[in-house]
């Protein structure tokens, strides 16, 4: 990994982890509140919001690793040439769907930044919202790291 980019994936991996051991710990924490009689509303709240996080940014850290799942009997069974297209073309489709999502879940960020936590009346519900455009953005640098990558790979009958 080069100087920005390795240090922003870095931070994704550990932020993603950072998030899901604060959701299990407000799982806890309210679980564990709740019987000694003691509720902490809050910690659902904030468990939503670490889960939404940690789950876009883990899936931008699998994309990257291929980690995915992927059904490769139809593309194994094509000549390069095809396969090599077949490939690029799902990268393309993959790419608009993200678009879609940046799009779209800017736009619910946007009209979900009046409305609150039931727990937490004074923060807006679009620090939870707000992960689905920033996670997707993170998947489509990805994404085009991966269609760089593809291109430079292509089969010598291509070029």
């Amino acid at each position: 990994m080069d100087g920005m980019t390795g240090r922003l994936r870095r931070a994704e991996v550990w932020l993603a982890g950072a998030f899901v051991i604060a959701m299990v710990a407000m799982i806890f924490t309210g679980g564990a509140a709740r019987l000694m009689r003691t509720p902490i509303n809050a910690t659902i709240d904030f468990a939503t919001c670490f889960f939404a996080w940690a789950t876009f940014l883990s899936a931008d850290v699998a994309w990257r690793r291929n980690r995915l799942t992927a059904l490769r009997l139809v593309p194994d069974r094509l000549p390069p040439a095809a396969r090599w297209r077949l490939d690029l073309a799902n990268h393309a489709v993959v790419l608009a769907i993200l678009g879609y999502g940046v799009v779209a879940g800017s736009w619910l960020a946007w009209i979900s930044r009046t409305r609150t936590f039931q727990g937490m009346p004074e923060i807006s519900y679009s620090w939870v919202t707000a992960a689905l455009p920033v996670g997707c953005a993170l998947m489509i640098l990805t994404t085009l790291g991966k269609i760089r990558d593809h291109w430079r790979a292509r089969p010598r009958a291509q070029t």
